[in-house]
């Protein structure tokens, strides 16, 4: 299984504040691209996850996201984008954001 088209298109206009964003399909997934650096990305499922590390990944996990891998020896620095983000493209903008600023 891979992301679908309906997924990408949704995650894009979530974060479509932002100037610049590209997608590429990836490994079933799909990374996001802002200006030419990754800083989200989409599972095989279509949840949007954003790049973090540090104060910003610990700022996420109080939001309530999950990591992605996270219960697996395969973790990365991708978070959840929190819930409130996910029908809410200022609230989902205002995340991405924060994950650019801290890439």
């Amino acid at each position: 299984m891979s992301v679908s088209e309906g997924d990408i298109a949704h995650a894009l206009e979530l974060l479509s504040s932002l100037d610049g964003l590209s997608a590429r399909r990836m490994m079933g997934g799909c990374s996001i691209y802002c200006a030419g650096r990754i800083f989200a990305m989409l599972d095989r499922e279509g949840v949007l996850y954003l790049k973090a590390a540090g104060d910003f990944a610990q700022t996420l996990q109080a939001a309530g996201a999950r990591q992605f891998g996270a219960g697996t020896s395969h973790r990365m620095g991708y978070w959840t984008m929190p819930e409130a983000g996910l029908d809410d493209p200022e609230v989902a903008g205002n995340w991405a954001s924060a994950a650019l600023e801290n890439l």
